[in-house]
């Protein structure tokens, strides 16, 4: 209420993502051309980061919505991460153009005659090798992968540490690579990425992780900041219209 009273730039949270977007519709309302807002993440990869949308905001769309959220990932990937003419992809369980389902097909067709950077199907494995910069998928899809990709962050950090702490000298090679070794766990640390914007909504809206650190807070008012300066809604109000 305060950020739609002009007593604020954005707000964020770490409560629960779907109150959030209930709520930032109900008092903030969509921008213009938007027919959903959607949860916007950044996964790690090996480019440094790739967009990720919708996270869980609408498990059940439509290609117009793809196509929308496919233009709300590009802008962010643009004018936030710095990538000039992001490459998109929608997310499928292959490359070719008869893969996917019917909703992932017709959006296709939809964004080859866009002036995205449109590289068709993209597979799972595509978020983290950084062969495209935005992925577009339906809630369900999008939040079922962002999970996992968490969960083997996590996975793979208890399990390089407990190979270091198997012994002495393993102990010696964890120290003589420590610096190197914290980069890389940063890098699959979600407090390292803050928060997940509501693309689409009127008004710049981030829900954080709930277990969020202090670190990962500090980054997600850092990411609301980033998005206010930036003006991210009025480019997507411009690339909708």
């Amino acid at each position: 209420e305060q950020l739609k009273a002009g007593k604020g730039d954005a707000v964020v949270s770490a409560g629960n993502s779907g109150a959030m977007l209930a709520i930032g519709m109900f008092v903030l309302g969509r921008l213009p051309e938007v027919d959903r807002p959607a949860i916007l993440a950044v996964s790690p990869s090996i480019s440094g980061g790739t967009v990720l949308l919708d996270g869980g905001a609408n498990t059940d769309c439509k290609p117009r919505h793809l196509t929308q959220f496919a233009h709300m990932g590009a802008i962010y990937a643009e004018k936030i991460l710095g990538i000039s003419r992001p490459r998109v992809g929608i997310l499928s369980n292959g490359e070719e153009d008869e893969k996917g389902n019917d909703l992932t097909r017709a959006a296709v067709r939809e964004l080859r005659s866009t002036e995205l950077n449109f590289v068709g199907h993209v597979e799972g494995r595509d978020i983290t090798n950084g062969r495209v910069d935005v992925v577009v998928s339906d809630g369900f899809t999008g939040n079922v992968a962002l999970k996992t990709i968490e969960g083997l962050g996590q996975f793979v950090s208890t399990s390089l540490k407990g190979a270091f702490r198997s012994s002495l000298l393993s102990r010696v090679g964890y120290l003589l690579c420590q610096r190197a070794m914290t980069r890389a766990y940063d890098r699959l640390d979600y407090a390292h990425y803050g928060g997940a914007p509501l693309v689409g909504l009127n008004g710049v809206a981030i829900v954080a992780h709930g277990g969020s650190s202090a670190k990962a807070i500090e980054n997600a008012v850092r990411v609301a900041a980033d998005a206010v300066s930036q003006n991210i809604n009025g480019y997507i109000v411009n690339a909708l219209n």
